[in-house]
């Protein structure tokens, strides 16, 4: 029987389910891993995420599909070694950013590539995060489909149908814009708030008496540190304006608290309370 080969690049959280979610389809598939962190080999090989491990992109070359499943510093710099790719090879870079990378990736594969955010993670990260629904009924974006060829375009959107994703194509700076608002900006928040109530609680107090809301919010700042630095780099703009935009809103909930309006405050927050007549 005929295998698909698919090369993962990164063997966290993202690469690691994306394995898991593949493996439930009646295709066959053949994964080929490769990552810098050894542990993460070794626990992405116990696990069964990959068949073989490799140290060598040139090996990922014979794939069919190579999925690139790093942080987005890490994804410009192998879109530039692999060099030159076969005409059906699908290269799917998973980023939280898009234009840069889409802008950055050298013009004679540029077919070659299809540029994705999937909308879906969790807070943990490493092989033993990997979870076989991480991506099922989640939203998928793709960006910049006009630069992909069409049997990229093909195998890409064929992919993520079939492990149960909603796809929404987008240009890459549109993306980042909204995704500085809808993702990013959060999870400087939560790094924001989880550094103002350690520097102001004893650790006890923050034990006894952190309830469900505090837990939710400040769940994403267990994110990994690298990862989101690469992100808040590659959108530096979108996220500062996203940044400026929830300062705004947070200094007339502080004034109203200040001059005891709280008729204009109580309308405030109503108005908050329509965003999930949107999400639900």
């Amino acid at each position: 029987m005929t295998h698909t080969k698919v090369g993962i690049v990164g063997l966290g959280l993202m690469g690691g389910s994306l394995s898991l979610a593949l493996k439930k389809l009646p295709e066959e598939y053949y994964f080929i891993g490769l990552d810098h962190n050894k542990l993460h080999c070794t626990q992405a090989l116990k696990l069964g995420l990959v068949d073989e491990i490799t140290l060598s992109l040139e090996t990922l070359k014979s794939c069919d599909i190579i999925f690139l499943s790093i942080p987005v510093d890490g994804i410009l710099s192998i879109a530039k070694q692999l060099g030159t790719l076969d005409p059906k090879c699908t290269v799917i870079d998973l980023g939280s950013t898009k234009e840069k990378i889409s802008l950055s990736i050298p013009s004679d594969i540029r077919h070659n590539f299809v540029t994705a955010h999937p909308m879906t993670g969790t807070e943990k990260f490493g092989p033993t995060a990997a979870i076989e629904n991480l991506y099922t009924d989640k939203v998928v974006v793709l960006c910049d489909m006009e630069k992909s060829a069409k049997h990229q375009d093909k195998v890409a959107k064929r992919l993520f149908t079939d492990i149960g994703m909603n796809i929404v194509c987008m240009g890459a700076k549109e993306h980042d814009r909204h995704a500085a608002f809808i993702s990013h900006m959060p999870h400087a928040l939560s790094y924001a708030l989880a550094n103002s109530v350690i520097k102001q609680e004893a650790s006890q107090s923050i034990i006894a008496l952190a309830g469900g809301g505090f837990k939710d919010m400040s769940r994403i700042a267990k994110s990994s540190p690298n990862m989101w630095e690469d992100i808040f780099r590659q959108n530096k703009s979108n996220v500062l304006e996203a940044i400026q935009s929830f300062q705004s809103e947070l200094k007339k909930c502080q004034k109203m608290v200040e001059n005891e309006e709280w008729d204009t405050l109580n309308e405030w927050m109503k108005e908050a309370n329509t965003l999930h007549d949107i999400l639900d």
